[in-house]
């Protein structure tokens, strides 16, 4: 069994969180990956996997956006934003949104079958698993990122498949269904 102290061996007692070591870390926890969408007549895009429901009632979902990405812009000049949550057969949507040599504006979603939200007129992928389409609810301070809660106006769901995953630095696909009694102590 592994102990506090083996835990700390070796470092120094002032020793600061080194950012590429706790990226590595973060890297640990697998995460669905979600194409984030912003503008209604200019329209951007990018890969985050930074997301996750927040409440049932009123229906809300966070998103965290770096502070200098022109996606960070985009919804505190809109205050909406869209959420399309990829499949695993969407990797090539996920490297595209995360290319930052891609074209910006309506010529970034020409290669990818996207339509307007009929609620924000934000951008949604309708062959991605689900999408959700959101009013900007409020911004909080998340360091070098913010963290942006949305109301939920508008959502869909794709084909039944599976999610494409990041684990690790890498894309991820599951292997095999889980059997939940696998789980049961």
């Amino acid at each position: 069994m592994t102990t506090a102290e083996d835990m700390t061996a070796g470092l120094p007692a002032d020793s600061a969180v080194a950012p590429r070591e706790l990226r590595r870390i973060f890297g640990r926890f697998a995460t669905g990956i979600t194409v984030v969408t912003a503008g209604r007549d200019e329209p951007h895009g990018m890969t985050a996997n930074s997301f996750t429901s927040v409440s049932l009632d009123p229906p809300m979902i966070l998103i965290c956006v770096l502070r200098d990405a022109a996606m960070h812009e985009a919804i505190l000049r809109h205050r909406t934003f869209a959420v399309s949550v990829l499949s695993n057969r969407q990797e090539r949507v996920a490297r595209y949104f995360a290319d930052r040599n891609r074209p910006r504006g309506r010529a970034e979603f020409e290669p990818v079958y996207s339509i307007a939200g009929p609620r924000t007129g934000c951008q949604v992928l309708p062959d991605a698993l689900a999408w959700f389409e959101c009013t900007l609810a409020a911004v909080h301070d998340g360091g070098d990122h913010s963290i942006f809660l949305g109301e939920i106006v508008g959502l869909g769901r794709g084909p039944d498949e599976d999610a494409l995953l990041f684990y690790a630095g890498a894309y991820r696909r599951l292997d095999a269904p889980v059997d939940w009694r696998d789980f049961i102590l």
